[in-house]
C-alpha cells in the first residue's frame, strides 16, 4: 500500500536526479562494503541495491508487476532494502501461508508509517492499529456489530436503491445509444453505499458533494503515498520541501473537520433516537450509531473516544468504496473483452431470474443459484486483485521463514497479484477462464492462500461479505437488464486492459461500453 505510486513517484525520479553525484561518491568510497554481510545469518536472496536507496529504483509504476520480474529472477522469498527498511516480499502461496497462518502470530503487526498515523487518528482503526489488546477487541467489534452478516442484510433496501438509480441511468443513455462511463458510476455508486451505510446519508447529491469525492479521492492518494522520512530519515527534509506534509496536513484537517460533523449529527440525534427505540428500528442503524451505542456500553474491553469513531467510519469508508467499484471494473472489463463468458453469465442470470423486472424482486436466493457468476467474480479477483500487494506486515520479533533469518521489524509485502497468475498454481494463469471454479472449493476467504485478494489470518479483511454483497448484486442488475458491447468501431480484441497506479490498482482508461435494454 504504500509503495504504489503517486504524486510521490515524480518526486522520487526527481530525488534520484539530484542524488546521482552523492551515489557515484558513494559507490567509488566502496560499493562493496553495502553487500557484504553484516552476520552469518542466512538471509533471502536479494538483488543488487544501490546505496542510500536501496531497491527503490526497482519498483517501477506498477510495483506488484515489477516485483514479480524480481521474483522470477530472485526466488518467491525475497530480500529488499527500501531506503533503509529491510523489505520481505513474497511470491507464492506457500511463502503466503507461512506468513499467514504458520507463524501468523508473529507477522501480525504493521509497519511504522508517519501517513497513516498522522491520516488514520495514530492508528486506532482496524487496518494499521498495532497488533495488541485494542486491536483484538476492535476487531472483534467490527466483526460482530459493524459487519455482521445480519448488518450487511440490513442495508439490502440501500444498495437496491442505489443500484436501481445506476440503472435508470444507463437506461436513460441506452435510449439514445450513448456510451456508458462504467468507471464513473461504479465509483458513485460505491461511494453512496459506503457514505449512506457509515455516516447515515450521501454526500454527492448536495452542493458540496463534488468537494468531499473530491477530499476523499486526495484522502487515498495521499494513503498509497510515498515518504521519505520513514524510508530514509535523514531525507525527511524532502517531505516538507516537496509540499507533502502540508498537503497532509490539509487534508486530514478537511476530511476531520467533516467527519466531526458527521459526528455532531448524529450526537444532536441520540436523545430522539433513544427515545422509543424498538427492535423494529434498529436495522435503520448506520455504522456511527452502532459505535456510539458501544461507546456508551462497558462490556466491550476498550474505550472509544470520537477520534476512534472517526478513524473506524474512515477505515469502512475507504475499503468499502474504492476497493469494491475497482473490483466491478476489472470484472466488466473481462467480460466485454471474452464475449463468450459474458453470454454464458448472461444466460445463467436470466434463466434464474427470468422476467423480473423490478431490482427489489431479486432474492438472495436467486444470487445462491448464480454459480457461474460467483466464478466470474472469483477469477476477476485472481487477476485483478484491488490492493494487489495487500497491506503491508511487519515481523514482531526475530524469526525462521523457511531456513532463512529474517530480523524484527522488517517489512513484509505479499504480492497477491503474481500468485493469482503463478504457473506453478493455476493453468494458463493469463487467461480469463471462470470454468476453473466450477468445480473446485477454492474461495477468497482466506482459507486458500493462493486466492487472498482480501488477505488472510488475523489481518484478513473484516469486510468480505459487505463487499460481495454489492459485487454481485450489481453485476446480476447489470448483465440481467442489459446487453453490452463497446463502442462503435471498438472490437474486443482493442480493448485497452492497461493499469494506473493508485491506491488501488484500476484501469488507466475509463471503461466506456454501449447498453442495449434487454428484450428477452
Amino acid at each position: 500500500m504504500v509503495f504504489i505510486p503517486g504524486e510521490s513517484r515524480l518526486l522520487l525520479q526527481d530525488l534520484m536526479v539530484a542524488l546521482i553525484p552523492i551515489i557515484v561518491l558513494l559507490f567509488f568510497i566502496k560499493w562493496g562494503f553495502f553487500n557484504a554481510p553484516l552476520s552469518k545469518k542466512k538471509l533471502p536472496p536479494s538483488p543488487s541495491r544501490l546505496p542510500v536507496l536501496g531497491n527503490f529504483h526497482q519498483l517501477g509504476l506498477l510495483p506488484h508487476r515489477n516485483l514479480r520480474s524480481l521474483a522470477q529472477k530472485h526466488g518467491p522469498i525475497m530480500l529488499l532494502h527500501f531506503g533503509s527498511v529491510p523489505t520481505l516480499v513474497l511470491s507464492t502461496a506457500d511463502a503466503a501461508r507461512e506468513v499467514m497462518k504458520v507463524q501468523d502470530l508473529l507477522f501480525c503487526d504493521r509497519p511504522e508509517s508517519s501517513l497513516y498515523r498522522r491520516l488514520l487518528y495514530d492508528g486506532k482503526n482496524i487496518s494499521v492499529a498495532p497488533y495488541g489488546e485494542y486491536w483484538r477487541q476492535l476487531k472483534s467489534i467490527i466483526v460482530l456489530q459493524l459487519l455482521s452478516n445480519k448488518m450487511v442484510q440490513s442495508f439490502r433496501k440501500l444498495r437496491e436503491e442505489e443500484t436501481a438509480l445506476m440503472v435508470n441511468k444507463i437506461r436513460d443513455l441506452a435510449s439514445s445509444s450513448v456510451p456508458v462511463d462504467l468507471s464513473e458510476l461504479f465509483v458513485t455508486l460505491t461511494n453512496d453505499v459506503s457514505c449512506r451505510s457509515a455516516f447515515g446519508k450521501k454526500y454527492s447529491e448536495e452542493g458540496s458533494g463534488r468537494e468531499f469525492k473530491k477530499l476523499l479521492e486526495e484522502f487515498l492518494q495521499l494513503l498509497g503515498s510515498y515518504s521519505f522520512a520513514d524510508f530514509v530519515p535523514w531525507l525527511g527534509w524532502v517531505d516538507r520541501i516537496s509540499g507533502l506534509d502540508s498537503k497532509v496536513e490539509r487534508v486530514f484537517e478537511k476530511l476531520d473537520k467533516f467527519l466531526q460533523g458527521v459526528v455532531q449529527e448524529h450526537v444532536d440525534k441520540q436523545p430522539i433516537q433513544l427515545v422509543g427505540k424498538t427492535a423494529e428500528s434498529e436495522h435503520k442503524e448506520d455504522f456511527v450509531d452502532v459505535l456510539f451505542r458501544i461507546q456508551n456500553e462497558t462490556t466491550h474491553g476498550i474505550s472509544i473516544g470520537n477520534d476512534a469513531v472517526k478513524a473506524i467510519l474512515v477505515d469502512v469508508y475507504a475499503a468499502g468504496t474504492d476497493t469494491t467499484a475497482t473490483v466491478l471494473e476489472w470484472a466488466m472489463s473481462e467480460l466485454l473483452r471474452n464475449p463468450n463468458v459474458m453470454n454464458k453469465v448472461q444466460n445463467e442470470i436470466r434463466e434464474i431470474l427470468g422476467c423480473k423486472p423490478d431490482i427489489e424482486e431479486i432474492q438472495e436466493n436467486d444470487l445462491e443459484k448464480m454459480q457461474y457468476l460467483k466464478a466470474v467474480i472469483k477469477e476477476t479477483l485472481r487477476l485483478h486483485p484491488p490492493i494487489p500487494l495487500l497491506v503491508p506486515r511487519s515481523a514482531r520479533e526475530d524469526v525462521k521463514l523457511n531456513g532463512y533469518d529474517i530480523a524484527a521489524g522488517t517489512m513484509v509485502i505479499i504480492n497477491a497479484w503474481a500468485i493469482g497468475r503463478d504457473p506453478a498454481t493455476w493453468n494458463k494463469p493469463e487467461q480469463f477462464e471462470p470454468e476453473r471454479f466450477l468445480n473446485s472449493s477454492i474461495d477468497f476467504k482466506g482459507h486458500d492462500f493462493q486466492l487472498i485478494p482480501f488477505g488472510a489470518g488475523r489481518r484478513g479483511c473484516p469486510g468480505i461479505a459487505f463487499a460481495m454483497a454489492t459485487n454481485e448484486f450489481v453485476l446480476a442488475n447489470l448483465l440481467h437488464k442489459f446487453d453490452w458491447k463497446l463502442p462503435e468501431g471498438k472490437n474486443w480484441e482493442d480493448l485497452d486492459m492497461r493499469e494506473r497506479p493508485s491506491l488501488t490498482v484500476q484501469r488507466k482508461i475509463p471503461l466506456l461500453a454501449v447498453a442495449t435494454s434487454c428484450t428477452r
